[in-house]
């Protein structure tokens, strides 16, 4: 009787209101107790299009890349509130560029249009956000220059509450033969001799230096697919069975409890 006369005098929006307050102070104090998330959180955004097939129809699949691209938004915010400092994600491969011409072509023209809506919430958010790229001779001209306002736009955001790194026509391979290229030529040029060239070095050329401490793919596939390859060596590895537009708050809290529950040895 008490429930139903909450009901009547509330209504629905109103008690689900009330639910998520009571959810998000039953995360807080559990998160406090569980300790600190992890720093860096690497996202393999994978499954827009089987979700797009599933949620509008198979001839309309390709608007799933719209549905993840405001998903990320929502995660970037989640993340904020969860205390990471940094968020890097595998927006685009080198392998994407197989895909579809025309699928291609319609995410390029998705990055363009979102970089001004992405840039001034990055900006209000006090987020840096860098590009990491390994192949950007691929990018349309309008792409690559939407790409390096963004990141130009948020440089001078000082003391970011988050870093955000989104991965666009990258590869990890590419990552790190562009990095031994690199110290090849520095070597041939007399910086140094070949022997002196340790794992601190390489990891100097890379584009991302910081390692992640959690990599989460989405949509139940279960590898890095060419993703911070050398960077998630001791990362702590967890699949989600959704497809990414479909990632919830609760998934990445689970994900972030993952992390707490595991005993992180490095190989020791």
């Amino acid at each position: 009787m008490r429930s139903a006369a909450w009901s009547a005098a509330l209504g629905t929006g109103a008690l689900l209101a009330l639910a998520a307050r009571a959810y998000g102070r039953r995360r807080r104090a559990a998160r406090d107790a569980a300790g600190p998330p992890p720093r860096h959180v690497a996202i393999i955004m994978d499954g827009n299009r089987r979700f797009g097939a599933r949620a509008f129809g198979p001839e309309r699949r390709l608007e799933g890349h719209a549905a993840g691209a405001r998903k990320l938004g929502e995660v970037v915010d989640w993340c904020l509130g969860r205390g990471v400092a940094e968020l890097t994600v595998f927006a685009f491969s080198t392998e994407n560029w197989d895909r579809d011409a025309g699928e291609v072509a319609a995410l390029m023209r998705e990055f363009v249009a979102r970089a001004a809506e992405v840039e001034r919430r990055c900006v209000e958010r006090g987020i840096r956000c860098r590009i990491l790229c390994t192949a950007p001779e691929r990018l349309p001209r309008a792409a690559r220059a939407a790409l390096d306002r963004l990141e130009a736009a948020t440089a001078p955001v000082p003391a970011p509450r988050l870093v955000l790194n989104i991965a666009v026509s990258y590869g990890a391979r590419g990552e790190i033969a562009r990095a031994a290229r690199t110290l090849a030529a520095r070597c041939a040029r007399g910086e140094f001799a070949a022997g002196e060239i340790d794992e601190a070095a390489v990891e100097r050329e890379l584009l991302l230096r910081s390692p992640p401490d959690l990599v989460v793919r989405t949509s139940g596939e279960r590898r890095l697919s060419n993703f911070l390859l050398w960077q998630a060596a001791y990362a702590e590895l967890v699949f989600v069975e959704k497809h990414w537009p479909a990632f919830a708050e609760r998934d990445l809290d689970a994900a972030l409890d993952e992390y707490r529950r595991r005993g992180r040895r490095f190989g020791r």
